[in-house]
């Protein structure tokens, strides 16, 4: 074998072909690096000058110093920015995703981490854990925002989630209730559950969303001007939601069971009610009711605001929906039909 075709240890050609070489190494704390380098030749020099520092002991130059930037640390950054200027709900979400992201790359320094990498890690937990193109979507969207926060805080200049293609989601037909299958379920909750009957009113006749409702306090209901006020929602905002005849009966018949708490939704032992798993799931497998979830409570409340004539972008105002574009999504195959 010639010697310009020979495969020197260290350095490599990405992509192959592409006359484009890099280094790699390890440094003095034993910390795997890699820097681009150009021509082959630029990649032996670099390289010898790198060993050769490591062997002085010498502290990294002062080029890399930045790549001592750990993935733990933009992700507390990017946590911090979410508390700021999000709902609890939504921070609680990148949290968790957080701590999967973690063991993947928890303390390397994030100038190695490339968007070949991420993909890869990506596709691997999809098949691990059976998620849907919208899954990953959001995953990957969490980590772009971990490395986009980075980025505005002067930590780091490049995002390698940013350009990863979003997978294509299916936007079939969105799943609501008939007023057949709302009626069954209704007698099942009445039957099994007759404490949640009013949770589950009040999220078909307002729409709001899961995370929102079950921290609803009661300072947040005006029942004179008949008006709920989410203080804090997904997006960050504030949102005041209409009430009509049946929500607010719903929040009358809680206010007169209720303990007193300060929370609305409430356990048998007057704390906050964090969901409605344990029970919901149940009336689901009890009514065999198909393809249903607690989230469609919500598609249920716009396709009849749309049916009775209301234009999409008001749906979406009281939805909290921030773009047309998830306005457009409430009703792609026709809510009536």
């Amino acid at each position: 074998m010639s010697r310009s075709h020979k495969k020197l240890r260290g350095i490599y050609e990405n992509p192959p072909g592409s006359g484009i070489f890099f280094i790699q190494y390890f440094d003095v704390a034993g910390k795997r690096r890699r820097e681009k380098a150009g021509r082959k030749s630029d990649a032996i020099n670099l390289l010898a000058k790198r060993r050769t520092e490591k062997l002085q002991q010498r502290k990294l130059p002062e080029t890399l110093r930045r790549g001592l930037v750990t993935f733990d640390e933009l992700a507390e950054d990017a946590l911090e920015h979410s508390r700021a200027e999000n709902g609890e709900a939504t921070s609680y979400n990148l949290a968790l995703k957080i701590s999967v992201f973690r063991h993947e790359f928890g303390k390397r320094a994030v100038e190695e981490i490339t968007k070949q990498e991420i993909v890869r890690f990506l596709q691997e937990q999809a098949e691990e854990r059976n998620w849907s193109p919208g899954s990953v979507n959001r995953w990957q969207a969490a980590l772009s925002l971990i490395f986009r926060v980075g980025m505005d805080n002067g930590k780091i200049s490049l995002n390698p989630a940013a350009k990863i293609k979003r997978k294509t989601e299916n936007r079939g037909r969105v799943r609501f209730l008939s007023a057949k299958e709302e009626q069954v379920l209704r007698n099942e909750i009445a039957k099994s559950y007759p404490q949640h009957l009013s949770a589950f009113e009040v999220s078909i006749h307002t729409g709001i969303r899961a995370g929102e409702q079950f921290r609803i306090r009661w300072s947040d209901i005006d029942f004179d001007r008949r008006i709920l006020t989410i203080p804090k929602t997904k997006n960050g905002d504030t949102r005041h939601i209409p009430l009509n005849q049946k929500a607010l009966s719903a929040f009358r018949q809680l206010h007169k069971d209720g303990p007193g708490a300060e929370w609305v939704f409430v356990n048998s032992e007057g704390n906050q009610l964090r969901n409605q798993r344990d029970w919901f799931d149940r009336v689901l497998e009890n009514t065999k009711l198909p393809n249903y979830t607690w989230h469609c409570n919500r598609h249920t409340f716009a396709s009849r605001l749309v049916m009775a004539g209301v234009d999409l972008r008001t749906v979406g105002e009281l939805l909290g929906h921030r773009s047309f574009q998830n306005d457009a999504a409430l009703c792609p195959s026709g809510c009536g039909s």
